[in-house]
């Protein structure tokens, strides 16, 4: 019987070891099912936020909701329109004209930018000296923006030599 109680006590400590470690793996795996569980939800939710937002996003930028913003800001619609047509040498398509605005308009006292702090005012004398020949001086344009476009002359293609790449 001696010889036999080694054996018992070594196969009672393996199978020990065996039940003692399928646990240790399935309380891992246990651990693992509620994380993926947690996670799942919190995708959920971060997806229906998104969604959400993204309706928001579609809503305000809608051309009516725009629209309305915009004449809650004062603005007003824009006369005619001119373009240009770069590719064939800047030539202007169409007459351009100022935006009609039809008295009263309702101003906005919501500060679109109200971050902006107010530039300091350019003096009001001779022009500057960077400024080209004939421009008109900042007194003239106090209350306007000019902007001049000068279109270039397209590229001449560089001539052929021929037959030299062959």
């Amino acid at each position: 019987m001696r010889g036999r109680t080694p054996f018992a006590v070594l196969v009672v400590v393996l199978l020990a070891a065996g039940l003692l470690g399928l646990l240790a793996l399935n309380t891992a795996l246990n651990e693992g099912s509620f994380e993926l569980s947690r996670l799942q939800k919190q995708t959920t939710v971060a997806t229906d936020e998104k969604q959400g937002l993204q309706h928001q996003i579609d809503q305000s930028s809608a051309p009516d909701a725009l629209a309305r913003r915009a004449a809650e800001l004062g603005m007003v619609p824009a006369g005619g329109m001119a373009f240009l047509d770069v590719p064939n040498g800047g030539k202007v398509i169409g007459t351009p004209g100022p935006a009609q605005d039809s008295p009263p308009v309702k101003r906005s006292t919501v500060d679109p930018w109200p971050m902006r702090q107010p530039a300091p005012s350019a003096p009001t004398g001779a022009p500057p000296a960077s400024a080209p020949p004939g421009a008109p001086s900042p007194a003239a344009t106090a209350g306007d923006s000019v902007v001049q476009i000068n279109p270039a002359s397209p590229a001449a293609p560089a001539p052929s030599t021929g037959g030299a790449g062959r």
